[in-house]
């Protein structure tokens, strides 16, 4: 029996997480936490027995655990499932792989404000870490058994999001419920907007970076509206390998907790008949993919400052504070105001993302 412990367990990974284990015979969920939704996690809990919770927001009626490190100790798991949005998953990412405990990555910005930190726990205690982005899992099975030299180029596909063939001009003044329309999969406010300026395929950049130990200039991304075809691996006979599939994301989940053994059965993809359209991403009107790989290359505390300042401007435009155009302009902002530093430690990755904040938040309330 794989014991599951699912952090985020509200959101629209969590809750699919949550589908997959309850459909596993051979799998239980032994611990839930969440931002501040905590009478749905705990409705969660309640209905299947789980003991153990946790809340930024604090604890609900459900037994709970003032902290995510004390919740993975509390619950002692097998896998855990980090689905926390933004650079707070880092710190509970890094507490798992500590404890030799295997994740299940769907937090992209551990890797992304904190790439050589994970590597280095990674490397001390050999835990393993599994991606469930469906791209990142994508190249993860593509990349099995192909020797590394063999790998010429790794290609993210995007959808291209509510605004693909837009212009600059033409999206300066788009609402918040605009970008929220993603014409292709169903996920959370913060992931979706990400989608709509590309910064979400920015930041994939840099997390197959780490992932896969790729130099920057072998990682490409390609619009490919149709979401069929998740990631494609070009080798050095010039053959492209490519991983298909519904935009379903109980797929890579189930992947990743049962790596590495292989699901029971593939569920039937319903696949005949394709249409498959690709194009490059237009990096003048969504910049935001062009400043995310710039800042990967700089490394350091540099992909730090951009997911937060991501982060905050991506919030300020929710919130009506701020254009559309004025998150790719607030984080260009952060990444020239903020000076990057070694990310040797926990500590300067989270002071680099406060300063980032800070740099946005001071930019949105002047604007």
């Amino acid at each position: 029996m794989t014991r599951v412990l699912i952090l985020g367990s509200t959101g629209s990974i969590g809750v699919q997480a949550l589908d997959v284990v309850d459909g596993a015979p051979d799998m239980r969920c032994v611990g839930l936490a969440c931002g501040t939704r905590v009478a749905e996690m705990d409705a969660q809990a309640a209905a299947r027995g789980i003991a153990h919770t946790s809340a930024a927001a604090g604890g609900g009626t459900v037994p709970y655990t003032a902290d995510l490190a004390s919740l993975i100790d509390a619950s002692e798991p097998d896998i855990v499932l980090n689905a926390l949005v933004g650079s707070a998953g880092l710190a509970p990412t890094l507490a798992a792989l500590s404890r030799g405990i295997p994740v299940a990555l769907a937090n992209k910005e551990s890797l992304v404000a904190g790439g050589d930190l994970v590597a280095r726990e990674r490397a001390r205690t050999g835990a393993g870490l599994v991606p469930v982005d469906s791209e990142h899992s994508a190249l993860f099975q593509l990349l099995e058994g192909v020797e590394r030299p063999r790998v010429r180029r790794c290609i993210l596909t995007a959808s291209g999001g509510p605004f693909r063939g837009r212009t600059a001009d033409a999206l300066e003044d788009v609402a918040p419920s605009d970008a929220l329309a993603h014409p292709t999969w169903d996920m959370g406010a913060k992931i979706t907007i990400d989608s709509a300026t590309l910064m979400n395929k920015g930041l994939e950049v840099i997390e197959a970076h780490h992932l896969f130990d790729l130099p920057y200039e072998r990682v490409e991304v390609v619009v490919h509206p149709q979401s069929t075809i998740h990631a494609m691996v070009r080798l050095d006979d010039g053959s492209v390998l490519a991983h298909m599939g519904p935009p379903d994301m109980r797929v890579p989940i189930a992947h990743a907790l049962r790596w590495p053994a292989a699901p029971p059965e593939r569920a039937q993809m319903g696949l005949e008949g394709l249409t498959l359209s690709f194009e490059a991403p237009d990096e003048h009107a969504f910049p935001c993919l062009r400043l995310a790989r710039e800042a990967g290359m700089e490394g350091g505390t540099a992909p730090a400052i951009l997911n937060a300042a991501n982060e905050e401007a991506v919030g300020a435009f929710l919130a009506g504070r701020i254009g559309f155009m004025d998150i790719p302009r607030g984080v260009a902002h952060a990444l020239e105001s903020v000076p990057a530093a070694p990310a040797d430690s926990l500590e300067a990755v989270m002071q680099a993302d406060a300063q980032a904040r800070e740099a946005v938040a001071a930019r949105a309330g002047a604007a």
